[in-house]
């Protein structure tokens, strides 16, 4: 049988999603807890990739199981097997066209920010922390001009794997402010290697004044090749937030 599971994970403490030899990743953590169950070696495979202390609301993944189990007992197993950072939150049977990374239409990330003086110890793992004011109206006014499909080279970091195209398409990107806490949501038809936090990292600079909303528009008309002006923000105030399938 073919499943599909919509999984959560903290991600502080892994090397991102996807299985490396020498660091610990999210897949390898759900891949031995299939084993447990299936008692045979189970790949599964994920809708995307996430880096390092990045955490996720809704990622998917895919798999085969040779000892079928109702979706309802899949959940309880395989998260009675998984460590309380990573929890399956639904899970069903899959049609045998479906793939979690190919099948998507669009993904949904929300990036977090708190800005003030001290950032509280139980927020660190999941907020980014700026001390100095941001203009809110510049950083929505910047975010806007991302909308649309463009070439996103100069917002990418290098995969170290070959690109088909750099080019994609946003649908949205919002700027919310409640108290000291910005979130920044951003939908969009696939991403880049860490496009999403390189486009988040300028509108921290924009927000700063570090530089005028319109830039962005201006990078991505002349698409120059990434360089020290887009700074990247850091991993751990990234949410996978939603797959659309």
């Amino acid at each position: 049988m073919k499943y599909k599971v919509v999984i959560a994970y903290d991600g502080t403490a892994y090397s991102g999603w996807q299985y490396q030899d020498n660091a610990l990743g999210i897949q390898q953590v759900v891949e031995e807890a299939l084993l447990y169950l299936e008692g045979a070696p189970v790949r599964i495979f994920g809708s995307s990739r996430t880096d390092a202390g990045v955490h996720a609301k809704g990622f998917v993944g895919h798999f085969w199981l040779t000892k079928p189990i109702p979706p309802k007992n899949l959940v309880r197993a395989m998260n009675s097997r998984l460590p309380e950072s990573v929890r399956i939150l639904k899970a069903a049977y899959a049609k045998e066209d479906f793939d979690a990374r190919l099948s998507a239409k669009g993904k949904e990330y929300r990036y977090q920010l708190y800005q003030s003086d001290i950032l509280p110890p139980h927020l660190a793992p999941y907020w980014t922390f700026c001390h100095r004011p941001l203009d809110l109206a510049a950083m929505q006014k910047a975010a806007a001009h991302f909308v649309g499909k463009h070439d996103f080279l100069s917002f990418a970091a290098n995969p170290n794997r070959e690109l088909e195209t750099t080019v994609r398409t946003i649908f949205s990107f919002e700027v919310k402010k409640a108290g000291p806490r910005y979130t920044f949501v951003v939908r969009g038809d696939g991403f880049l290697y860490k496009q999403v936090r390189s486009m988040v990292g300028f509108l921290i600079a924009v927000g700063k004044g570090n530089e005028k909303p319109e830039a962005v528009r201006e990078l991505l008309e002349q698409h120059p090749a990434r360089t020290a002006r887009v700074e990247t923000a850091p991993g751990r105030g990234l949410f996978l937030w939603k797959v659309f399938y």
